[in-house]
């Protein structure tokens, strides 16, 4: 137990080990921001873009936006990546 909080540490199964259950767990969950952020930045970027075509009468902002939220997905994904490279060596 943690200091009187009534808390107490997840265990891995590993006895301190790197990896182990919940090790696993986190690979899967960076994995899927992974496979999630391309699509959240498109769909985002397309809403803002769309919203902004509305307001201002324009054609050209949806796509604007499309492509801004795929540049946003794509930096995303790279600084995910390279944490989780780091955090393997």
């Amino acid at each position: 137990m943690a200091r009187g909080y009534g808390l107490t540490m997840a265990d891995d199964g590993q006895n301190g080990k790197k990896g182990g259950v919940l090790g696993d767990l986190v690979k899967a969950e960076s994995m899927i921001q992974l496979a999630l952020m391309l699509p959240a930045g498109c769909l985002i970027g397309a809403l803002a873009g769309t919203w902004l075509d509305k307001h201002f009468h324009t054609g050209w902002m949806a796509v604007a936006g499309i492509l801004l939220g795929a540049a946003a997905g794509f930096i995303q994904i790279y600084r995910t990546a390279s944490r989780y490279m780091k955090r393997d060596h």
